[in-house]
């Protein structure tokens, strides 16, 4: 068992905060020392009370599960003699209502775009194993209700 922690800050500064139209920025800390601005998301509460150029809980989400996946599939590749020279990834997560009739994150489609080098390129059904087999192992993937699906070229 591992256990993850995160440090999430906030302040009011002197806002009226009763009337709803307090900031919603504030701060996630981590362990290594990496201090990330947080919001609300602007879809979510509207500007100003957002601060656009933060990272949202949404866009959080996103991100873990496209990063948990790329961990993965940069593993499994190596393992199989396979050298990757970029993995860059436009995923995408779907606000929606859920089977249960709740506001949920419901889709996350990964989008990688991934240049091999060296002698070995694996064939579409090699790539594809891979990608499956990355998802398999994800723990985010695994922690989530959300549909997670790889929209890669070649598959």
């Amino acid at each position: 068992m591992h256990q993850y922690e995160a440090s999430i800050a906030w302040r009011r500064d002197g806002q009226a905060f009763i009337d709803n139209r307090y900031s919603r920025g504030h701060e996630w800390r981590f362990d290594g020392g990496a201090v990330v601005p947080a919001s609300s998301s602007p879809h979510v509460v509207p500007l100003p009370m957002s601060v656009e150029t933060s990272v949202d809980p949404e866009e959080a989400l996103v991100a873990a599960v496209s990063s948990c996946h790329m961990l993965f599939f940069l593993s499994i590749a190596a393992n199989r003699g396979f050298v990757v020279d970029s993995y860059v990834d436009h995923a995408v997560g779907v606000m929606d209502k859920s089977s249960e009739g709740k506001i949920a994150m419901t889709r996350v489609a990964l989008r990688p775009e991934i240049v091999f080098g060296g002698d070995r390129i694996p064939t579409p059904r090699e790539l594809d194993a891979i990608h499956h087999t990355s998802h398999e192992q994800c723990y985010i993937a695994n922690s989530i209700k959300a549909e997670v699906v790889v929209e890669a070229p070649g598959r």
